[in-house]
C-alpha cells in the first residue's frame, strides 16, 4: 500500500527503513585530535597496502595454480568418458590415461611446478577429473529472459523532481523520509502509476515500490550532482 495510514489499494508501502542506510554515510565527520594520531593514519595506511597486496597476491596464485585451456579440455573430455565409472575401473583408466598422455601431462606438471605450485600436481589433477569434471554437467543453460525495461509516466518523474528541489535546501532533508512524504502528497499519481505498470507485468507490490523507490532515488543524485 501507498500508506498504511492511507489504506489504498495501490499496493506500495511507504516505510522504506533500508535507504536510510544508503545515506548514513553523509554524516559530517569531525576532526578529533585528542583521539587520532599521525602514527595512527600512517600505520592504517600501511595495514591497508599490506592486505591489499595479499588480496592481490592470493587472486594472481589462484590464476596462475589453474590448469591451461588446452590441458583442461583434455582433462574434461576423459571425466566425461569415464563418468559412470566405479572408483576401482576409473582409478585404472586413469593411470593408463597418464602414461599415453604423457607428454602434456609433463608439460603442465613444469608448469605449475615453475609458478610456484608446491602441491602433489598428479593429485590435483586426478580429483579434479574424479570429483569436479566428472560431475559437471555439459548442458548449456538457456539464458534467462529479461523483462522489456518499463520507465515511469513523466509526470510522475516531473513531481518527483519537483519535490526535492523544494525539500533538498532543507538541513534534515533525507531521501529515505522525502521519499515517504512525496507518496503521502500524490497519491492518486502513484495509483495511477501502480495500474500502469501492472499492466506491463509487475505483479508484486513490493516489486512496485521498490521500481518507484528507486526512481525517487535516481532523480535525487541527479540533482545534486548538476
Amino acid at each position: 500500500m501507498l500508506n498504511d495510514e492511507t489504506n489504498n489499494s495501490s499496493g506500495i508501502n511507504t516505510c522504506d527503513n533500508d535507504v536510510t542506510n544508503c545515506f548514513s554515510n553523509n554524516r559530517t565527520i569531525y576532526d578529533r585530535d585528542d583521539t587520532y594520531s599521525h602514527s595512527t593514519e600512517s600505520k592504517n595506511i600501511n595495514d591497508k597496502n599490506i592486505n591489499d597486496k595479499n588480496n592481490i597476491d592470493i587472486n594472481i596464485n589462484i590464476y596462475r595454480y589453474k590448469f591451461t585451456e588446452d590441458f583442461t579440455e583434455e582433462l574434461f573430455k576423459f571425466s566425461k568418458i569415464h563418468q559412470y565409472d566405479h572408483r576401482k575401473d576409473f582409478k585404472e583408466a586413469w593411470n593408463n590415461w597418464i602414461e599415453e598422455n604423457d607428454d602434456i601431462v609433463s608439460v603442465e606438471i613444469r608448469r605449475l611446478t615453475n609458478v610456484g605450485y608446491t602441491g602433489d600436481i598428479l593429485d590435483k589433477m586426478f580429483k579434479s577429473a574424479r570429483y569436479y569434471f566428472r560431475k559437471k554437467s555439459t548442458e548449456k543453460k538457456a539464458p534467462s529472459a529479461r523483462r522489456i525495461y518499463v520507465g515511469v509516466q513523466k509526470d510522475l518523474l516531473d513531481a518527483m523532481d519537483e519535490h526535492i528541489k523544494y525539500n533538498i535546501n532543507d538541513k534534515n532533508y533525507k531521501p529515505s523520509e522525502g521519499f515517504d512524504k512525496f507518496c503521502k502528497d500524490n497519491v492518486d499519481l502513484l495509483e495511477e502509476e501502480n495500474n500502469i505498470l501492472r499492466k506491463n507485468g509487475f505483479t508484486d507490490s513490493s516489486e512496485i515500490h521498490k521500481k518507484i523507490n528507486k526512481t525517487y532515488k535516481n532523480r535525487y543524485f541527479l540533482i545534486i550532482s548538476k
